[in-house]
């Protein structure tokens, strides 16, 4: 059974850092590639960036490039969200989501499976 769980999350000044995790079970990671997601209230989840099997980083959203980096321990089926330079408007739910894939990063309506999220609040 595929499980992911996200862990984190908390409140952080405008500026700030966090740091999110996100541990998997179930799968082989060598088949699927990891994404962040987030939604925020009143609006529709929308996809963070991604982490392909060959480490490339692509982006789903230009609002976090240069803020944001996603890396992952492949020996702990874990992948990471550095949130940096946090604004008010990264106020959101964060989700992580795996699909299985194979070269580079899917759309962002091609991920299966799904953790429960974790909150982030930004805010002074």
């Amino acid at each position: 059974q595929v499980q992911l769980m996200e862990s984190g999350g908390g409140l952080v000044q405008p500026g700030g850092s966090l740091r999110l995790s996100c541990s998997g079970s179930g799968f082989t990671l060598d088949y699927y590639v990891y994404g962040w997601f987030r939604q925020a209230p009143g609006k529709e989840r929308e996809g963070v960036l991604c982490i392909s099997r060959g480490d490339i980083t692509t982006y789903y959203t230009d609002s976090v490039e240069g803020r944001f980096t996603i890396s992952k321990d492949n020996a702990k089926n874990t992948v990471y969200l550095q949130m940096n330079s946090l604004k008010v408007e990264d106020t959101a739910v964060y989700y992580c989501a795996i699909a299985y894939w194979g070269y580079g990063c899917p759309d962002p309506n091609s991920y299966e499976y799904w953790g429960q999220g974790t909150q982030v609040t930004v805010s002074s």
